[in-house]
């Protein structure tokens, strides 16, 4: 238990946190994304970037929805992962000086993030349908859907183009 947030003692309260640290992750997302939007510079990588720059501003108003839904403050978490997800990112685009590697870089960090919020949003949706909150794990479906979507297409350009332009 964190030092600002509530004990842990029922699945409505994992599910609460839960949603609490997938808010909070989001939120760091946007911070980072327009960082890797302009380093990028193979043009289809940039612009996967920035359409899921827009998807993440809309899955953070689906979270808000909610929070809303479920009576909820809308509040995040710290998210320790996706902390460690991001501050490895930035860490590895400072050492790469080669663009197209730095590209391979940032598309491999992307993913990285895509699959933890995967697991997240896979997570909520279950403990919602468990709690009985249909509606609930409706919008998350949207979450995880576009989620996914955005995974299946990094992988294509990393493997149609990113990486092999780095190699």
């Amino acid at each position: 238990m964190g030092l600002f947030s509530k004990p842990i003692k029922t699945l409505d309260d994992l599910f609460v946190h839960t949603l609490q640290d997938i808010y909070y992750a989001e939120n760091q997302i946007t911070k980072a994304l327009p960082q890797m939007i302009a380093k990028a510079t193979d043009a289809q990588l940039k612009q996967s970037f920035e359409l899921h720059l827009q998807e993440t501003r809309n899955q953070i108003t689906r979270l808000e929805k909610v929070f809303q839904m479920h009576g909820q403050p809308v509040k995040g978490v710290t998210c320790q992962a996706i902390d460690g997800i991001i501050s490895e990112a930035q860490e590895i685009m400072g050492d790469v000086s080669d663009k197209e590697v730095l590209d391979a870089a940032m598309l491999s960090s992307a993913q990285a993030v895509e699959h933890y919020e995967i697991t997240r949003y896979g997570t909520l949706i279950a403990f919602a349908k468990q709690l009985g909150r249909n509606d609930c794990a409706a919008v998350l479906e949207e979450n995880l859907a576009e989620e996914k979507a955005t995974d299946k297409k990094l992988t294509m350009l990393a493997e149609g183009k990113v990486n092999r332009m780095a190699a």
